[in-house]
């Protein structure tokens, strides 16, 4: 098995990287971020990738391409806030286009780019997984609370392009596998602001985050293709 991780530097994607890395099955991985920078390791082919340029994706691609199709590409990036120019809505008051724009060049159109560069990358023939971390608060039908409107809104549009890619992907692999997978609240820097009130034993780490993504991934089907679904493998109304 190939394995491609974009965002291999942060929180979960390192998390990921390093479960594959020890998988009896995994022969490569092509650990991509920003920094370039990934763990040392006999299977591991650390690249650099920046998600809101799409030459360095098509850079990435063209790099991972040269290695034979990959089996499972899982795009581990995300924003959700950073310091005091960049906080989650409370009011549709404190909307910005700034936000705007940034939250959903990493979170909705950096993924939909890696898509497009990547999925052709993936075989015709057999399984192959391609995922991307979206949240809970993404779904539509479940949002009772409100509020933050960037993060929520950019999570469920890039719900959308993954199901607009299920389908489109069905067509060239009928085995294609498509999905959004909510992580659960990790103890990572993304989510560190934000865990007040969060119970122990529902703030993962992020290897416990990372093992329970691989189990849901293993008991995927087809049938499954532009679906969302949670760390426990539940699936996660639009």
């Amino acid at each position: 098995m190939k394995a491609v991780i974009i965002g291999a530097s942060g929180g979960i994607g390192a998390a990921l990287t390093r479960a594959l890395a020890d998988h009896p099955d995994v022969t490569r991985i092509h650990a991509l971020s920003r920094s370039g920078i990934a763990l040392e390791h006999a299977h591991i082919t650390p690249g650099r990738i920046d998600v809101t340029d799409e030459a360095s994706i098509a850079a990435a691609a063209e790099r991972v391409a040269a290695d034979g199709p990959p089996d499972l590409t899982f795009v581990a990036t995300g924003i959700l806030s950073d310091g005091a120019e960049l906080q989650p809505e409370r009011s549709f008051k404190q909307q910005t286009a700034a936000a705007f724009e940034r939250v959903f060049a990493v979170n909705t159109f950096g993924p939909g780019l890696v898509a497009k560069h990547f999925l052709p990358l993936m075989s015709r023939k057999g399984r192959t997984v391609f995922a991307a971390l979206s949240a809970r608060v993404g779904s539509i039908s479940d949002n009772q609370i409100g509020g933050w409107h960037a993060y929520r809104a950019s999570k469920a549009a890039l719900n959308m392009l993954l199901r607009n890619y299920a389908i489109e992907q069905a067509r060239r692999n009928d085995e294609a596998i498509i999905v959004s997978l909510h992580p659960g609240t990790v103890d990572t820097d993304l989510s560190k602001p934000f865990q007040r009130g969060v119970p122990d034993n529902q703030l993962f780490s992020a290897d416990q985050s990372a093992a329970y993504l691989l189990d849901v991934i293993a008991e995927l089907t087809p049938g499954d293709t532009g679906k969302a679904f949670d760390w426990a493998g539940k699936e996660i109304p639009a």
